[in-house]
């Protein structure tokens, strides 16, 4: 498996992405918002996933390892680097995550919330994601998207929205991300598909898919046709042009102008 990668802070504060590429694993993790609310956490969202995906590479270095139980150890790996931290606050760093392994004759593939997989089959393109948390508080996403970004009123509604979805996060009422409860991990979508058939891959963040979910401005074939021509720089390069052309968020509602963006493509 060849992975090429990029990713890209979606403004001037920290990357919150992270991603890993080996010829039979690519790894992608986004860090969850904290819309400027307390975590109860000294080190934030870039350490929690750095130290996430590092601990989840490594334990997938045994390639019959289930999926789920080397997320479970990465999150259990992490909780016990940083105990002086309050990890029960519900705004504890947190990360969805995406995991695309090449087995003998299978990809197996995890995914926890929604950054997603989507496998090329010679131009039949099946998404592999977890949308849960578009489920949970209708009512409250609507008011986000009612507000232009960068406005006192987005704002206030962001943190109201993210207040509301951290007291579900994590439960079966709610939706499931990394954060510090291993149990989290048993709860992601999982599963393999033949490797025979399938040409290439794309493991990305949800900066990067909204390109064909949200803005509706490219679809699968384009995705992976300008990956193909000029890499996952260049589909990143394409998704901030067309953010640009809606830098308030009136076409496009969104929770920011620009979210960070990674995309780990593989190929056979």
């Amino acid at each position: 498996m060849r992975v090429c990668l990029d990713t890209q802070p979606g403004g001037s504060g920290p990357n919150e992405d992270w991603v890993a590429g080996t010829p039979s694993l690519a790894v992608v993790l986004d860090g969850v918002s904290t819309a400027g609310l307390s975590t109860g956490c000294a080190h934030g969202v870039p350490w929690y996933v750095a130290h996430l995906g590092g601990y989840l590479t490594a334990a997938l270095a045994d390639p019959s390892r289930p999926l789920s139980d080397a997320l479970s150890e990465a999150i259990d790996r992490v909780t016990a680097k940083h105990p002086m931290c309050d990890l029960s606050n519900p705004g504890t760093p947190s990360a969805t995550v995406a995991i695309l392994r090449q087995g003998a004759t299978t990809l197996d593939h995890l995914v926890l919330a929604d950054s997603p997989i989507v496998l090329d089959s010679y131009g039949d393109y099946a998404v592999i994601t977890d949308l849960r948390v578009d489920d949970v508080l209708p009512e409250l996403q609507a008011e986000v998207a009612s507000h232009e970004t960068h406005t006192p009123g987005h704002r206030e509604a962001l943190q109201r929205l993210v207040r509301a979805q951290r007291e579900v996060r994590n439960t079966a009422e709610g939706y499931w991300v990394a954060a510090s409860t291993p149990e989290a991990a048993q709860h992601a979508v999982t599963g393999a598909t033949p490797i025979e058939g399938t040409r290439a891959a794309a493991v990305m963040s949800d900066g990067v898919s909204r390109l064909v979910t949200e803005y509706r401005m490219a679809d699968w074939a384009d995705v992976f046709a300008a990956l193909r021509t000029e890499g996952p720089h260049g589909l990143i390069a394409t998704v901030r042009k067309t953010e640009a052309t809606d830098p308030t968020g009136r076409r496009w509602p969104r929770y920011k102008s620009g979210d960070d963006a990674t995309v780990a493509f593989c190929q056979w």
